[in-house]
């Protein structure tokens, strides 16, 4: 694989625990992750980040976090559908998808590169060119950042402070 173009990446189990917390009135909650949104904005200056859900009843929360709080578009994909969808908008060569489920399998072994969590599901780990060391929802996402740089572009260096024009998450600036 060239230089990869775009990490698309599944939401639940990846940058969530893969956790839903109902009440009777239905899906309340999801855990995510902490620094994973620091290590995205490390790896979004080299290429461009897209997310993708299955989850209907819990999109508002998911939106909620990617697409209001972290600035990332995000889809609604059928879990089975996923590689078919990203050939019609990606060149599946130039593709890193990371996943968790048991049907992302089907698309890591289309794509480029592909990258699992490591409590991901068996075949998505078997299928996986890359398994962090870390569960979904536990810095994965961070991790995999960190491994994409050091691969594909310029290891991040741990010190150094970031710089340059690319913004940071900043959630934390004072």
């Amino acid at each position: 694989m060239q230089k990869p173009q775009v990490f698309v990446l599944d939401v639940d189990g990846v940058l969530t625990t893969g956790q839903f917390f109902y009440t009777a009135k239905g899906k309340a909650m999801k855990v995510f992750g902490a620094d994973d949104n620091d290590g995205l904005s490390l790896l979004k200056q080299y290429m461009s980040i897209h997310f993708v859900t299955g989850d209907k009843k819990g999109f508002p929360i998911s939106k909620k976090r990617i697409v209001d709080d972290m600035k990332f578009p995000l889809d609604i994909v059928s879990t089975i559908r996923r590689a078919e969808w990203l050939s019609e908008k990606y060149d599946l060569q130039n593709v890193i998808y990371m996943g968790d489920g048991i049907f992302d399998h089907y698309v890591m072994k289309k794509v480029g590169y592909s990258i699992a969590p490591a409590n991901a599901d068996e075949s998505a780990k078997k299928h996986a060119n890359y398994v962090t060391a870390r569960s979904g929802g536990e810095r994965a996402v961070a991790e995999a950042c960190l491994h994409i740089l050091e691969k594909f572009f310029i290891p991040y260096n741990p010190d150094q402070l970031p710089e340059g024009q690319h913004k940071l998450s900043g959630e934390w600036a004072v």
